[in-house]
Parts: structure tokens; sequence; C-alpha cells
């Protein structure tokens, strides 16, 4: 039973995101979506939702909506409440995001980070991700079963981006752990206690890369994080607090959205009962594959953005400036509008890109890393083990936001 109220004249919907038939699968909610109101005011955060792709696409793209809102109106005027003091730490980290950021202070600090991220830069670590993954391999196939989110999914992205940025790759535990209390913020309605939590995260993080971003200061090094230290652009440099948020962004979100989806992925190709070897049989179909994996069961759903101003988007929807509107990447993915036998795993599709790193001016900066990490850890792993399969239904995460699992039990 799908666990969604739907009034498709009013385009009212009621749904909770903490029912368990919900977030386990999300995709029978998101039919019944397209079917009657892919527009609508979602009751529970009281606030409009987006699920067609051509809509989430379009908006992802649209000026007139942003990621921060406090650069073009005062709280006052927007009725916003007051910061939250036990959230000091998480806030200034957010501060200078750039995920949150909006232009001029986006471009700027996108410009410096950027030439790292780009396509080229990323190919050459080619070889340090193979090697890594059959090194991670070895140390599990003669188990004949793993659990393989802590193992492999965690160590590889986890272990590429610190090394890129220059941390010491020793302090892998700790930055899941902060990166792990922190994401729980991205949740509808987290609890004071996982607030708490993630402003202590967000202190010790901060406090870590300080000093990690002193010794860079006192001995160059060729890494991301001293490149960003160093960079100029217009006569400026990025502050320590600029630099200490830019680098919380590249970990957090350079490693949990990618364990997510090598988790999903392996998930969704073992239950789709197809070929491993054909699916990996060369470049293209393993491209094809991983663009499949990544459209079916994205590990991002939901993108917020704010009305920048006074809007009416072509169906009639009226915002006001300073309203939130959620975006929602998962459903766009499985729009029928778009793609043929939505919810089907078809590597074979040619029907157009997904939206799982979003689009515009907020597309995602380390998709080009993300992408090749699961271009080369998702074949080595059905080729090392290709007796591999599921030893029981996997656990989803209780996290709409995110979606991905809370372990992968797998024996060969």
């Amino acid at each position: 039973m799908t666990p969604i109220s739907i009034n498709g004249a009013a385009r009212r919907v009621r749904l909770d995101v903490r029912d368990p038939d919900f977030y386990r699968n999300p995709l029978p909610a998101y039919a019944a979506l397209h079917a009657e109101c892919p527009a609508f005011f979602w009751e529970e955060p009281r606030q409009w939702y987006f699920a067609g792709y051509d809509q989430v696409n379009a908006l992802l793209r649209d000026r007139r909506f942003g990621r921060q809102i406090l650069h073009v109106a005062t709280r006052e005027e927007l009725g916003l409440a007051e910061p939250k003091p036990h959230l000091k730490d998480f806030d200034a980290l957010e501060a200078h995001s750039l995920l949150e950021l909006e232009p001029p202070a986006h471009t700027r600090l996108r410009t410096l980070v950027n030439r790292a991220f780009v396509s080229r830069q990323i190919e050459q670590l080619r070889p340090e991700i193979e090697a890594l993954s059959h090194a991670v391999i070895d140390t599990f196939e003669k188990d004949g079963g793993v659990e393989l989110l802590k193992t492999y999914a965690e160590t590889i992205p986890v272990t590429i981006i610190a090394r890129m940025l220059g941390i010491p790759i020793e302090a892998a535990p700790c930055l899941l752990d902060w990166s792990h209390r922190m994401v729980k913020m991205y949740v509808f309605n987290p609890s004071v206690e996982t607030e708490l939590d993630a402003n202590r995260a967000s202190a010790e993080f901060a406090e870590y890369l300080k000093g990690i971003i002193a010794g860079k200061r006192a001995e160059p090094a060729d890494d991301l994080l001293t490149h960003m230290i160093t960079s100029e652009k217009d006569g400026e440099r990025l502050s320590e607090a600029e630099l200490v948020s830019t680098t919380v962004l590249l970990l957090n979100a350079g490693h949990e959205a990618t364990v997510h989806q090598i988790g999903n992925a392996v998930r969704t190709i073992l239950k789709s009962g197809l070929s491993a070897t054909e699916l990996f049989a060369n470049e293209e179909t393993t491209q094809r594959t991983v663009e499949e994996c990544l459209r079916l069961a994205a590990p991002l759903h939901i993108f917020q953005r704010y009305a920048l101003c006074d809007v009416e988007i072509e169906d009639g929807v009226a915002l006001k400036k300073g309203d939130r509107i959620g975006l929602m990447l998962g459903a766009a993915n499985v729009d029928p509008r778009k793609f043929s036998a939505p919810d089907t795993f078809k590597p074979d599709r040619d029907e157009g890109a997904n939206v799982s790193f979003g689009a515009g001016l907020h597309f995602c900066i380390g998709a080009p890393l993300a992408r090749l990490e699961l271009n080369i850890a998702l074949p080595i792993l059905f080729r090392r083990l290709p007796g591999m399969r599921l030893k029981d239904e996997p656990p989803v995460k209780d996290s709409f936001h995110f979606h991905g699992l809370e372990r992968l039990d797998l024996v060969w």
C-alpha cells in the first residue's frame, strides 16, 4: 500500500517521509504523483514540491530561485526565525558553503576550486582508484562474504577525496563520523538531539581543519587544499572560514553520495538478474550501466531552493519572495513522460540524462569524480567476485533525502 494521500484537483498531498513503506521504496508514491499532480503542495513540510522531469530540470536552472535568500531580503522582511544559538558552529560552516551560496560569492569560490574537478584532471586519478579498489577487495576476497558499505563503498571515495585535498588518510574514521553526524541535519525536522550532535561535529571538524590549514600554510604541498590556500581571483584569496567550509563540503559531498550510490548500484544490479559480465563488458556498457543506476537508485532525492522574488511558475503556482520549493530529483528520474517503463532497470535505454547531480549553477562540482569512481569500482568488484549475491534483503536507511542502505551484506 502506497502511504500517500493525493487531492489531485487541489494539488494537495499528504505523505509521511518517516513511513517505512515510503522511504524503503518511494517509487510507487512517485508513480502516483506523476499520474495525478507532479506539482503539488506537500502538507507536512508546508511548501510546494515538483516531481516532473521537465519542471525539475528547468527549475534547477532558473535564476529566479537560489540556495540562499538573506542576500536579497532580511529575516524580518520574510518572517524568518532567528538562527538557533545551539547551531552556531554548524551555521558557520554553512555560511561559506559552495552549496549554499549565490553569485557573486558562489562564482568566486567555485572558480578557485573548479580547476581540480574538471574531467581531464580527475581522469588522472584512474590508476589510483583502480589500485585502491583491488587492494580493498584483497582484504576480504577469501572470506566468502562482506558487509560492503563499511569496507568497499566508504573506503574508496573517502580515501580519494582525502588524498586529493592533502588530508591524512589516517583521519578517515573521524572524517566519516563528523560527516555522518552533520548530514543528519538535512532531513525534515531534525530533533534537538540531532542538532546538538551536528553542531558538536561541526566544531570538531572545523578545529581539525584549522590545524591542517595552518600546516599547509607553513609547508605547502601539491594538493587541492594548498591550491585553495594559495590561489587568487581578482587579487582575493579565500579566508580561513571559506577554506574550512569549502573543505568540509568537498569531504562530505566527496564521499557521502558516492557511498550510497555504490551500495544502491550493487543492490540494483544483483536484483535485476542481468549479467554483470555483459553490463560491464566495455567502457560504453559500463557508462550506461552506471548512468542507469544513478537514474533509478539516486542517492539524493530532494534539493531545496528559495524564490528570490515573487514568481509565478507556468502551471499557475504562485510563490512569494522567500518561499522555499522542493525539487524531487529521485522522482524526476522516474517520470514516465521522460523515461519508458521508468521503474525498470534498462541500461541500454537512450532517453536523456538523469538529474541526480542537479543542473545549472549548482550542478555537482564532484560529478566527474563520482562518475569515475563508479565506472571503476563497480566493474572491478563484479569481475573480482563473479559469484557475488545478496545475503539477505538490505535494510534501507531511515532517511528520505539521502536514499541509501543501512548495510549491504554479500556472499559468494
